[in-house]
């Protein structure tokens, strides 16, 4: 079992995180200014230091933070978090992803974290993946199945443990043997929802859990959209599977497009409501249609050298041919029958190559004898 380090530093981080609105941009200036612990020592006081020049909305906040304050057990979170295993990942700690710091003003104070990966390592290659609860049968096996073919190739794949698109998107990746990491907008020992029990503690016994909310936190709207910030920035790029019109997903979006992260979504039907999100986004310049795992690794990987391979066709059995006789095929009208002599007009070609090569079709079932001459069969009409 981990023992987290009690440092002055860590209680006034974990004692930050259970009185204040994660990402709160006044709270993060007094934590530059003072430091965690001098934070601590304004919101008790309710004096902001004069060169912070505080609007009067942020001094009123020192005051519901104060009375939150006097409720706040620092150490005992810690000391729950610590019996489950979890630990407290602070900024500068070598587990911090530096990812996060270009969220400025909204960086997370600390994340508390449940699971045996290292945030950080995880997040070097990692692409994160979202979408629609109400999501389609059609959703949830694509989400899957990137999830997976992502995992095959080492990426780790990020999402908020919802459900639909992002519970379809998790278990993709744990059953590729993957890397996936959840991050809640609750407590990581509160399994929220219900239903996503079972994943959330096979992800805490191989995977990772992060939140920004102590042990025992229990979720509210605001927080899911809060935490959509944090998705996005530990990620390379985003990918959004499936979205309703007024979707949670699209804030995931919003903030890609805001960090200068790839932002890709995938096209679904157009009569889908779970689409229309999708749809939106890509009449937008900015976003990248995907429809392949190896499209969301060009739009993410190595410039020039994770480029994804073009589509497979259909080989037909007319592709097989060598050019010649190919040719001679070509000649032919799609109904009726033709004569050689016919035949060698239209392809440009001397009446002995042509008789030699019907010989070939026939035997290869491309052509058949008819009355006025020779003609397709029907399995060699198919579209050209």
């Amino acid at each position: 079992m981990t023992t987290i380090t009690m440092t002055p530093e860590r209680r006034a981080r974990a004692a930050l995180t259970a009185i204040a609105e994660p990402g709160d941009a006044f709270l993060n200036r007094v934590i530059g200014h003072c430091g965690p612990e001098g934070a601590l020592d304004v919101i008790r006081s309710g004096a902001v230091p004069a060169d912070l020049r505080a609007a009067p909305k942020e001094v009123h906040r020192l005051e519901h933070w104060r009375i939150r304050l006097a409720a706040a057990e620092p150490d005992r979170d810690l000391a729950v978090c610590d019996r489950f295993g979890g630990r407290l990942v602070c900024p500068g700690e070598p587990e911090w992803p530096t990812t996060l710091d270009d969220l400025g003003g909204e960086r997370p104070y600390a994340l508390w974290l449940r699971g045996p990966e290292d945030l950080r390592h995880a997040c070097l290659r990692s692409v994160a993946m979202v979408g629609s609860r109400a999501s389609s049968p059609y959703g949830q096996r694509m989400a899957s199945d990137f999830a997976s073919e992502l995992a095959d190739d080492g990426w780790t794949v990020v999402s908020g443990g919802a459900l639909g698109i992002d519970a379809a998107a998790h278990r993709g990746s744990l059953a590729a043997d993957g890397r996936t990491v959840a991050v809640l907008a609750n407590g990581v020992d509160v399994p929220y929802p219900a239903s996503n029990e079972g994943l959330f503690a096979e992800m805490a016994r191989r995977s990772l859990l992060v939140s920004e909310s102590p042990p025992g936190t229990h979720p509210h709207r605001l927080r899911f959209l809060v935490r959509n910030r944090v998705i996005a920035a530990l990620s390379r790029g985003s990918v959004i599977v499936e979205a309703e019109a007024r979707s949670g997903a699209l804030n995931t979006a919003a903030w890609a497009r805001r960090l200068g992260r790839v932002l890709m979504a995938m096209p679904g039907p157009v009569t889908s409501r779970s689409s229309v999100g999708c749809h939106q986004l890509l009449r937008q310049v900015d976003t990248v249609l995907v429809s392949r795992t190896e499209e969301i690794i060009e739009a993410v990987g190595r410039l020039g050298t994770d480029l994804a391979p073009p589509p497979e066709t259909p080989v037909l059995p007319r592709d097989r041919l060598e050019p010649v006789t190919r040719a001679v095929l070509e000649s032919f009208p799609a109904r009726g029958a033709t004569g050689p002599a016919a035949l060698a007009a239209k392809a440009g070609m001397d009446l002995t190559t042509v008789n030699a090569k019907l010989g070939l079709l026939a035997a290869s079932g491309f052509i058949e004898r008819a009355p006025a001459g020779w003609r397709l069969t029907k399995s060699a009409k198919s579209p050209r």
